[in-house]
């Protein structure tokens, strides 16, 4: 039986940090067993609102795809690929943009939400207004019917759907299949400095390259219970980030509950729950860190693996491409 297909990616702005572990890098590593899965360096989009700053998006493909190798990404599994290097997607992404208006554009939560935080007002870069039709360009290119996202980012596959049902009746039979959005069970992982998301661009997060040092100083840094001054205090659990990422991190769950309750009822100090999530995060990080060094030692064999990932992806897409303007029956030479 064939395997599903499913798409995922992140934007080539940064090294990835615990958030994206929590939020998809996890997942990734078990989907590559159940799915042909392929993982897209969006550096293209990352353009969208970095194109004064065009050597940090191609600096950051590389750092990117040391991540996802370090955390256990498997190219013989999954294939990692270079988004401007398939030329599929910015032609099927100019034809979508005629399925869709401006104002639908503007409509999409997602979009609406992150021009209010980039404060762009009405001066929106016209390629970040247009991510939409970019992102169905991405996901029906590669026929992936399911497509790991944020909370936040559902709105986006919904418009990706309403373009594949556009173009399925416009050529009169199924040309594309629709895409189901997975959302992740963790959640969102709130920023070290309690905002509700860890971000590279706010400097709140915890990068999976960080030292012993750096994963100890963010630890004791994060806030618990402003009102538990005292070992014997009763603390509060809710709000509190330390627990929070106890509920991320921790495996042991009797354990985890078992703070809580003591934390609830008085007698147990901030100290212990910061020197056992610092030891969970050590643990995990190490063997990252480690790896990630080995492999940045050796750069030649991680551009392999994208140029590898990438023509394997071009294949796909383009026969994507062909078979949609086949099917809507645009001219041909």
């Amino acid at each position: 039986m064939t395997k599903p297909i499913i798409l995922t990616g992140d934007r080539t702005t940064g090294p990835l940090h615990l958030g994206h572990y929590v939020g998809s890098l996890r997942n990734r590593v078990a989907f590559q067993d159940t799915h042909e899965q392929f993982l897209l360096l969006a550096d293209a989009q990352a353009l969208t609102d970095n194109v004064n700053d065009i050597a940090k998006v191609r600096n950051n493909v590389i750092e990117v795809a040391l991540d996802y190798l370090a955390v256990g990404i498997d190219p013989a599994k999954t294939s990692i690929c270079l988004q401007s290097h398939l030329p599929a997607l910015t032609e099927l992404a100019m034809l979508y943009l005629n399925f869709v208006t401006v104002a639908r554009l503007e409509r999409n939560p997602t979009i609406k939400d992150e021009i209010r935080a980039r404060g762009f007002g009405r001066d929106i870069p016209a390629g970040f207004l247009c991510y939409p039709a970019s992102q169905a360009a991405d996901i029906t290119a590669f026929r992936a019917t399911v497509v790991p996202v944020g909370e936040d980012q559902a709105a986006l596959i919904e418009q990706t759907n309403e373009i594949v049902r556009r173009v399925n009746a416009l050529a009169g039979r199924e040309l594309l299949p629709e895409a189901q959005a997975v959302i992740p069970r963790a959640g969102r992982l709130p920023g070290v400095d309690g905002r509700a998301k860890m971000s590279k661009s706010a400097g709140n997060a915890i990068p999976l390259s960080a030292s012993p040092d750096e994963i100890s100083a963010a630890v004791r840094a994060m806030f618990t219970d402003p009102d538990h001054l005292r070992i014997d205090d009763p603390g509060k659990v809710e709000g509190n980030l330390v627990f929070a990422y106890l509920d991320a991190f921790d495996d042991d769950r009797g354990m985890v509950e078992e703070l809580k309750a003591r934390y609830r009822r008085g007698g147990l100090g901030d100290s212990t729950i910061k020197r056992r999530l610092d030891d969970i995060l050590q643990a995990l990080i190490a063997p990252i860190r480690a790896r990630r060094a080995e492999l940045a030692a050796s750069l030649d064999h991680v551009i392999e693996v994208i140029r590898a990932g990438t023509m394997k992806a071009r294949e796909v897409t383009d026969r994507t491409r062909h078979d949609v303007t086949e099917g809507l029956g645009l001219f041909r030479l």
